[in-house]
């Protein structure tokens, strides 16, 4: 046989045109742009001998209205989905062909299309010749014709196509191809696919392939041509069957149209074309979305059983939801009975329907009194449909209800599963009731429900949220022991309960685990590990996991800009943050609160007060509107800078603005206050949040700074707070500390701040603060307040005496690191807040040998030769008066009004530190030890 081959390629050229935005008001269209598309194919040419026509396969309505109707167990009955078109390469609109009416022989009682029913013109789906089949999926030659099909041109030729396949093919695999076009949305290949093969003998189509491209056409809105197609059958020698009839009515039903459904059923009835289950179901369906009369419903469902056709479970649940829509809890009931009487077994969508319709009248409590019928009466529900109502209870929060669920299926003999056991562990999680969830998931595991990725997923994020971090990484552990494969959520909410407590170690581990299993991190995995390690001040490693995110190929997120934006502000890294705010620019990623936020606080950490001010205006005009922690960030800056009337007009502001003043915004104003002496205005501020009825927190905090929580019996109820704050995460956590050392400290209450500051080191706070080696003892405050700076210093300096006391060799450096990044090469880093009061501090109350060092700006250093000259004059000292410390720690009794404590001398102090720090010894450059 002679072979021969053609090609055709022609180059395409498409142009767009260009949508400016005054286009949109313009009152002129713009006229759509098309351009002809002409793929390469090849077409094989042959010569098979003529073959007889083929015998018609019978229906088989099973494939024909497979999906005609929803899953009874997974969706409503109502939601019909119409599939997208993904071979949709260009737009163009088709024009419709006029109606063509039948006799009226043969469609005297069809029911009438009026003008207003026609549907828009569907688009023209061009050929993609990418477009294959699944291999195996059906046969050879099936395989090949759809492929072959798929890649024919608009104005290909579908004799030749076919010409190889005559006498190779069946109609049943004719009825293939269809499926596998209606299952991509394909309907104008069908519909020239169909018109060709009835202008054939060979392969003119039976009423199978009619009512599948009825259905094709059904489901994208096509009625008139699938109203054309249903009427031509007569005049094509096709008859028209349960199958035919069935098809065209889910047609109409589907777009709404339950008129014609029922018009269609009449006319099936007077040509006496006895109707299915399935019709029946696909009228009723149609006629309960519809305003239709209940008694009408009643109606049809009579009709379907005087006709001696038995009712489904689809036929029960679509009357079950119909009853629902109208609130007729009654009748839903009514029609339940009816069904378990007929021996039909309910699915789940009956019980969603039941919990939905007494839900919706506060009557769940009807849907647990007819489970409990339905068991005495032998019909045990499973585990499913107490799931369901579980779900319901949940979603209103009705924990005790939820919780009677499980007990009830446990009564009846019903094993509950691992869904049960997660929706219950869910709603204990969002009630706070931990310790419930511990006790839950204990009572899972003794009795023998395996927990599933889904159920450590909620046990992750409710412990993740709780604040209880490392119980987080207990349950990886106990995942992996369980050999319980981790997902993508899995992972996502480990490393973001990491990064919200700071647990870098872990949060490596788990990145680590995460290769080992090919398992490609995730964008939010990334932002997880970067924000782990700047809660730890590790900015390095922040940075190289956020460069080698971008090596991999996976795109940063505004969150993972951001969490190196705060990351940068918690230490003062000002220069480091505006480095990622003009990354973020460069890239187009829109900059948002939380970033302006964090540029905020870091020139305020970094004294740069007058940008900060400058980058809140930025952001008004930004169109970003401030919240709540831009607020408390702007207070920073004026209580910080030292601008007490600015403090107290801003912190009014944001009281008129409908903000409750946080316990941290009214620790800042008391610093402000206590450090300018303006006693008066403390107290009465103190008296505000220890009268405040709304936050305990605030009344907690006030009288704690009043030194009533001193004994262990009241402090309990200092670490109920401290807790609360320690569970939101770190970053709430340090500024939380900061500003209520910073008040304990201006109001003389240093015993009470190194009690705090051992608190939040405890919790896991500051975990750079003190670092011991053999070569330097050191203590880290540059991300710390100058309150909290002061009291760490002092704590660090008695703990150096008390070693040195008990006979400790003492390091070769005493360092207090005060600044990070940049500013740590650069002597502009002396004039930091924390700097300034350090050194100060330092040179006072110690001695004159701390001292900034040639080879750092953001270090203060002493010798070892020098520190034990020190510490052994003040341990003769403290041998005569009994002492142990370098710096007095002492609480001090509240100062009466007018009386000046902090800001005695204050301006000849700070301006000998500037002279002092200008002038500061200049050593020879050494390598500095990482600290």
């Amino acid at each position: 046989m002679e072979k021969k081959y053609h090609a055709v390629l022609v180059q395409i050229t498409v142009k767009k045109p260009r949508l400016r935005l005054s286009s949109l008001h313009s009152s002129h269209s713009t006229s759509d742009v098309f351009a002809g598309v002409i793929r390469t194919f090849r077409v094989k040419i042959s010569s098979p001998p003529s073959s007889p026509p083929l015998k018609q396969s019978p229906p088989t309505m099973a494939l024909v209205f497979q999906a005609a109707l929803p899953s009874t167990s997974n969706s409503p009955p109502f939601s019909f989905q119409i599939p997208r078109n993904p071979f949709l390469v260009d737009h163009i609109s088709l024009s419709r062909r006029p109606l063509i009416f039948p006799p009226a022989s043969t469609s005297a009682a069809a029911p009438a299309l009026s003008p207003v029913s026609r549907t828009k013109p569907k688009e023209l789906v061009l050929s993609n010749s990418s477009a294959q089949v699944e291999k195996g999926k059906y046969s050879y030659e099936v395989e090949t014709l759809i492929n072959k099909l798929s890649s024919l041109p608009p104005r290909g030729s579908i004799a030749r196509c076919l010409e190889t396949f005559r006498g190779r093919v069946s109609l049943s695999d004719f009825a293939l191809v269809f499926r596998e076009f209606a299952r991509r949305g394909d309907w104008q290949r069908s519909l020239r696919l169909f018109k060709y093969m009835q202008r054939q003998l060979w392969c003119r189509p039976d009423e199978h392939i009619h009512a599948i491209l009825i259905g094709v056409l059904g489901r994208e809105s096509l009625l008139d041509k699938a109203r054309e197609v249903f009427d031509d059958m007569p005049a094509h020698s096709v008859p028209r069957t349960v199958l035919s009839y069935t098809a065209v009515i889910n047609a109409y039903a589907r777009n709404g149209r339950h008129e014609s459904s029922l018009d269609l059923l009449a006319q099936m009835k007077a040509e006496r074309v006895s109707p299915s289950v399935l019709t029946y179901n696909t009228v009723l369906n149609a006629c309960s979305r519809v305003n239709l009369s209940w008694d009408a419903l009643l109606s049809l469902f009579a009709e379907m059983r005087h006709a001696g056709i038995h009712p489904d479970i689809v036929t029960y649940n679509t009357l079950i939801a119909a009853a629902g829509a109208r609130s007729l809890a009654e009748q839903a009931e009514m029609v339940l009975r009816t069904m378990l009487d007929a021996g039909v077994t309910p699915d789940n969508s009956t019980h969603a329907y039941l919990v939905d319709t007494f839900g919706k009248l506060g009557r769940l409590g009807r849907v647990s009194e007819l489970l409990a019928e339905m068991e005495a009466g032998g019909h045990l529900p499973d585990a499913a449909a107490y799931n369901v109502l579980m779900e319901a209870h949940a979603r209103d929060g009705e924990v005790k209800e939820a919780m009677g669920v499980l007990r009830q299926m446990q009564a009846a003999g019903c094993n509950p599963t691992a869904a049960t056991y997660s929706i219950l562990l869910n709603l204990y999680g969002r009630n706070g009731q931990y310790e419930n969830v511990r006790e839950l998931f204990l009572e899972m595991k003794v009795g023998n429900t395996e927990p599933d990725a889904s159920t450590y997923n909620i046990l992750i994020q409710v412990f993740g949220e709780g604040g209880y971090l490392k119980e987080v990484i207990t349950l990886f552990y106990d995942m992996m022991e369980e050999k319980v494969e981790p997902n993508m959520k899995t992972y996502e909410n480990l490393v973001l309960a990491c990064g919200k407590g700071g647990l870098h170690e872990d949060a490596k581990f788990i990145l680590s685990h995460m290769n080992s299993k090919e398992v490609v991190p995730s964008s939010k995995t990334y932002t997880g590990v970067v924000e782990a390690y700047g809660q730890a001040a590790l900015y390095e490693e922040a940075l190289v996991s956020f460069n080698t995110m971008n090596e991999i190929g996976c795109v940063p997120t505004i969150e993972t800009y951001n969490s190196l934006i705060f990351a940068f502000a918690r230490g003062g890294l000002f220069k480091e943050a505006e480095a990622m705010m003009l990354r973020m620019n460069g890239v187009g990623i829109q900059r948002n609160e939380d970033s302006f936020n964090g540029l905020v606080e870091a020139y305020c950490q970094g004294g740069q007060f007058e940008d900060a001010v400058k980058t809140y205006v930025e952001m008004q005009n930004s169109r970003c509107n401030p919240n709540e922690r831009t607020l408390e960030a702007l207070l920073n800056v004026y209580c910080t800078a030292g601008l007490v009337d600015q403090s107290r007009e801003h912190f009014l502001e944001i009281q008129s603005a409908g903000i409750m003043p946080s316990v941290i915004a009214h620790c800042m104003l008391l610093s402000v206050l206590a450090k300018n002496d303006r006693w008066d205005d403390a107290y009465k501020l103190l008296g505000e949040m220890k009268s405040n009825r709304v936050s305990n927190a605030h009344q907690v905090i006030s009288l704690l700074i009043k030194g009533d929580y001193d004994d262990e019996s009241n402090w309990q109820m200092v670490e109920y707070v401290f807790d609360k704050y320690n569970s939101a995460g770190c970053s709430l956590g340090l500024r939380f500390y900061n500003t209520l050392l910073d008040a304990l400290w201006w109001f003389g209450q240093k015993v009470r701040a190194a009690r705090v500051l051992h608190e939040a080191t405890g919790r896991g706070l500051f975990p750079e603060l003190y670092r011991r080696s053999k070569l330097v003892c050191s203590v880290d405050v540059h991300r710390m307040s100058v309150g909290g700076a002061l009291t760490a210093i002092s704590v660090w300096l008695n703990d150096l005496h008390e070693r040195f006391q008990s006979g400790e060799d003492l390091p070769h450096l005493a360092t207090v690191v005060v600044a990070r990044g940049v500013m740590e090469k650069s002597t502009a880093a002396r004039a930091l807040p924390v700097a300034k009061a350090a050194y100060s501090y330092l040179r006072d109350k110690v001695s004159q040998s701390f001292h900034f060092p040639g080879w750092s700006k953001g270090r203060i250093v002493c010798h070892r030769s020098q520190l034990k000259r020190i510490l052994s004059m003040v341990s003769e000292e403290s041998s005569k008066d009994s002492s142990n410390i370098i710096v007095s720690m002492t609480n001090l009794t509240f100062p009466l009004p007018g009386t000046q404590v902090n800001t005695l001398g204050l301006d000849s102090k700070e301006q000998r530190v500037i002279d002092e720090g200008q002038s500061g010894e200049i050593e020879p450059e050494i390598m500095a030890t990482l600290v």
